[in-house]
């Protein structure tokens, strides 16, 4: 039986073994999927388990989406550019990382019907999946990228792989289309975002990169002052489908049953 696994720090709120178990269950694939909370010193120790085919596939989430890539074999041109992993699998006796949430989060842009091109966006936060939303912003065509983190100098080194990224103090607000929260606030209840919201129009998009959960403060901000919002299910159910299909070459399906597992 096949073993996958989706790798971080914390990791008990993770759903992709709900995700992936289904889609096993589904394509009569025997497999099992599960979750396991590292440590960095751990790291190199369970990518080797995939050069030895102990381990078929590996999912990376925080913070370790770019601490795996010393480790790996090569990279894909996605993963290169963004310097980010989330999906791990041998191929040719070479361990290989891939990045699935750039497609994640384009789709869910797509299903949203939100069109980037010529937008404004301002992401907050600069975790491991913000240069995957910062490529999928520029290869859209968006008009300008801006960014705030309470660290500063970490959206600076965002900045050395996306050299027209706007870097702006943490608390401030620029004008923007849709603001993208890609920090870890909202993960807990009660969770607020420390920003003055009350000078924002009407008409923008806020987006969550949180899933659970459903809605978050900053959605019940934006809902309120009458913005489209979404929060991150469809991007992380995309950004799973994809590394199904890799690891399979299975296009699982989508519907409504699988979103409700996410609830």
């Amino acid at each position: 039986m096949k073993k996958y696994l989706v790798i971080g720090n914390p990791i008990e709120h993770s759903l992709s073994p709900n995700l992936h178990n289904h889609w096993l269950q589904e394509n009569n694939i025997e497999g099992i999927y599960d979750k396991k909370k590292l440590n960095q010193n751990e790291i190199k120790d369970i990518i080797s388990k995939v050069r030895n085919n102990e381990i078929a596939g590996i999912n990376v989430t925080v913070p370790f989406k770019k601490d795996v890539i010393p480790f790996l074999d090569k990279l894909s041109e996605e993963s290169s550019i963004t310097q980010s992993v989330n999906t791990i699998y041998l191929e040719n006796d070479n361990v290989i990382g891939h990045n699935t949430d750039i497609f994640g989060f384009e789709h869910s842009l797509k299903i949203a019907k939100f069109n980037i091109k010529n937008k404004k966006a301002l992401i907050l936060g600069a975790g491991g999946v913000v240069p995957s939303i910062i490529y999928s912003l520029e290869k859209g065509g968006a008009l300008k990228i801006s960014i705030s983190n309470r660290t500063k100098s970490k959206a600076d080194e965002l900045k050395k792989l996306f050299v027209n990224l706007n870097v702006i103090e943490w608390g401030t607000l620029t004008d923007f289309d849709i603001i993208i929260n890609a920090t870890s606030v909202g993960l807990n209840d009660g969770d607020s975002i420390d920003i003055d919201f009350s000078e924002i129009k009407k008409g923008n998009f806020f987006y969550d990169v949180i899933y659970n959960p459903k809605v978050t403060n900053f959605l019940k901000i934006g809902k309120k002052s009458g913005a489209q919002v979404l929060n991150g299910k469809i991007m992380f159910v995309y950004q799973a489908f994809e590394a199904f299909k890799l690891w399979h070459k299975i296009s699982p399906v989508v519907n409504e049953k699988i979103f409700r597992l996410l609830d």
